[in-house]
């Protein structure tokens, strides 16, 4: 059965009006219920796996009754079938497939070349089959949308931005280029597995939530129970056509950040320099997306306004910005010799834990997550070097005062087992999703690009 019942006491809770936004969603109510029943069996597999995963529900409607289908994001115990979940698009351990010959021919290769028949046409003719198999298992999957239409993952992934290889990543490689390189795992997360079983047995789809279970591997925070949207390096290309035909939820980003932008405060203004408080939820520079970001808001009023630093979208606080080039040059040099001195205030989830030292500083490296966008990971390989020194006030509340600005610096190191150990309140890409990201960038110490003078501002957090 893989049509599972909903859970007692779920009727009475109405069907949304739309399909999940899949990047940015709060889980409905029936998800949830789903997956307090589904959790269990999940757990239950994870016996067999090193690590953690990623499941998925989705609630979906069958001659009038609803019921929900459960999936896992690739492998779980070294195959692709469970029973009680959905199969994968394409199943590649498929007994006497082409795809299993091929990989056994190049299994073979392999065992001669560690034999000591290390040859230049040997490596030439494993690098020739394993590229022509790879390809081969792109156009084995064709993926479907509402409309009935099928598309491969080729064509899904033609004119987008390549995604470059954790070696390439790794070795300095930063440049984007358009073409059709298709990350490996596509198509096998939990959203495209549960679509197109949807589709395929003409079931409606009426909402949708992924999460993780059991423990976090140690390059990234991933944590236990925890909702996550769908990855964008994977998913997006392949989203967006398998959810053409259904009425979906609008970005719930895009509506708050227009509410958002009617709260920005001017703190400070001269011909030079500008200090900005930017309220959470709003984006400090234009996106991809349609919606107002602070720099669009600040160049209303200075048309050449340039910011010599960024807060996450979800953070609020102090942005200094650049209204001359010659100002520019000169905050941007403190910033760069890390001669700023910022202040940050936060409210984590819970207290830490009592052999967290009180005050202390936080080291570790960054670097984001080439796969997950705009996840960052821990690397002591590969990252940048990335400071912070804290201090625990009372109960849940500290202080942080960054010395270098790496994306998501503060919220990867209160979450990270290596550092807090906590995740800041409202986190929902490191922790648990809340009414806001209760992080506030307060104070600021800089030097004015003109004179020289220190200059202290300060803005109290709304919490």
């Amino acid at each position: 059965m893989l049509l599972h019942p909903l859970p007692p006491g779920t009727d009475d809770i109405p069907s949304p009006e739309q399909f999940t936004y899949p990047f940015r969603y709060k889980p409905h109510p029936l998800c949830v219920a789903a997956v307090e029943d589904i959790a269990p069996v999940c757990r239950q597999l994870l016996t067999k796996e090193k690590n953690g995963k990623m499941f998925g529900v989705m609630i979906v409607e069958a001659e009038g009754k609803r019921y929900y289908l459960a999936a896992f994001s690739g492998m779980i115990g070294g195959t692709y079938l469970q029973e009680g979940f959905v199969p994968p698009v394409y199943n590649l351990q498929t007994e006497g497939s082409y795809f299993k010959q091929e990989e056994a021919n190049i299994s073979a290769i392999n065992h001669r070349i560690a034999n000591g028949e290390d040859t230049e046409e040997l490596r030439r003719e494993r690098k020739q089959r394993s590229i022509a198999l790879q390809q081969w298992l792109f156009e084995q999957f064709h993926l479907l949308n509402a409309k009935g239409e099928s598309k491969s993952l080729i064509s899904l992934f033609e004119n987008q931005p390549q995604i470059l290889t954790a070696e390439e990543y790794f070795n300095g490689k930063r440049q984007v280029q358009m073409g059709s390189r298709i990350p490996s795992g596509a198509g096998e997360c939990c959203a495209p597995k549960l679509l197109q079983y949807a589709y395929q047995h003409q079931l409606k789809p009426l909402c949708m939530a992924e999460f993780w279970l059991g423990p976090s591997p140690k390059d990234e925070v991933r944590i236990d129970s925890q909702y996550y949207p769908a990855c964008h390096s994977k998913c997006k290309p392949i989203l967006r056509h398998m959810l053409e035909g259904l009425q979906v939820e609008e970005n719930p980003i895009l509506s708050t950040a227009r509410e958002q932008a009617k709260k920005v405060e001017y703190i400070y203004e001269d011909d030079d320099m500008a200090v900005v408080y930017k309220p959470a939820g709003l984006p400090s520079t234009p996106g991809n997306d349609d919606m107002p970001s602070l720099l669009d808001i600040v160049r209303e009023r200075w048309a050449g306004a340039v910011n010599v630093h960024r807060l996450d979208m979800d953070t609020s606080g102090i942005i200094v910005f650049a209204l001359n080039e010659n100002a520019y040059k000169q905050l941007q040099e403190q910033f760069v010799k890390q001669t700023v001195v910022k202040t940050y205030v936060a409210l984590l989830e819970s207290p830490v834990a009592e052999n967290i030292p009180r005050k202390g500083t936080i080291t570790l490296p960054l670097l984001p997550n080439p796969f997950d966008r705009p996840r960052q990971m821990v690397s002591y390989e590969h990252g940048k070097r990335a400071v912070t020194d804290y201090e625990l006030q009372e109960e849940a509340r500290v202080v942080f005062h960054p010395k270098t600005g790496r994306t998501h610096q503060l919220r990867v190191h209160s979450a990270h087992s290596d550092g807090l150990g906590v995740p800041i309140k409202g986190d929902a890409l490191y922790g648990r999703a809340a009414d806001r990201l209760y992080l506030h960038a307060e104070r600021i110490e800089i030097k004015h690009p003109r004179t020289g003078a220190g200059m202290i501002f300060e803005r109290k957090a709304d919490f």
